[in-house]
């Protein structure tokens, strides 16, 4: 596969090439090394599209896990506590889980509701997600995820990995596509999500 095409929010692409070039080019030789060929494996039963052969999800999903696994890309964990308190929770984002449940307690959040986010791949403060869901799925990681490891000091960059609209037409109806995503991060205006990202847009 290859990039097709790429959106560079808040300087998204400069950090990592000043910063982390070599990662970046593990990124681009994983791409690279997928043969989306090899994934048209889902029978369409769609009027439109009733018989084609289309991209699977998962088994591409799968097949990005295991390149970025051999390269020592692994999924991580933010545990958090929540409070409706805007001072406490301004507080308490970078502490640890454990540190913000004792502030919370402390401070009167008898109770405090414990729980957390998963990305994909992250390794030296870079987090990669692999996205052949839902349009949904990938607002959430965008405006949440994304900004909720990069407020909580895990990460310093996040990486979106989505088909372009050319590479979503030949998959079941539903998945996003990078056209459409980053049009959704422009109309946000220049700075939100308040996070560096980079969006790539990948096809055969």
């Amino acid at each position: 596969m290859k990039i097709a095409q790429k959106y560079s929010h808040l300087n998204g692409e400069e950090y990592l090439i000043v910063h982390h070039n070599l990662l970046y080019k593990e990124i681009k030789d994983v791409i690279e090394s997928i043969d989306a060929n090899k994934y048209r494996t889902k029978v369409s039963k769609e009027k439109r599209k009733i018989g084609n052969s289309l991209y699977n999800p998962g088994e591409l999903n799968k097949a990005f896990e295991a390149e970025f696994y051999k390269l020592n890309w692994n999924e991580s964990r933010y545990s958090y506590y929540i409070t409706l308190n805007r001072e406490l929770m301004e507080q308490s984002i970078p502490m640890s889980a454990n540190e913000q449940k004792e502030f919370l307690i402390a401070n009167g959040e008898n109770e405090p509701i414990y729980s957390y986010n998963q990305t994909d791949f992250v390794k030296t403060k870079i987090a990669v997600e692999i996205q052949f869901g839902k349009y949904s799925f990938v607002a959430y990681d965008l405006f949440v995820k994304h900004m909720m490891f990069y407020s909580g000091g895990v990460i310093n960059l996040g990486i979106e990995i989505l088909p372009t609209k050319l590479m979503q037409s030949e998959m079941s109806s539903g998945p996003a596509y990078f056209e459409g995503e980053v049009y959704n991060v422009m109309r946000q205006g220049r700075n939100s999500p308040p996070v560096p990202l980079l969006i790539l847009g990948i096809e055969p």
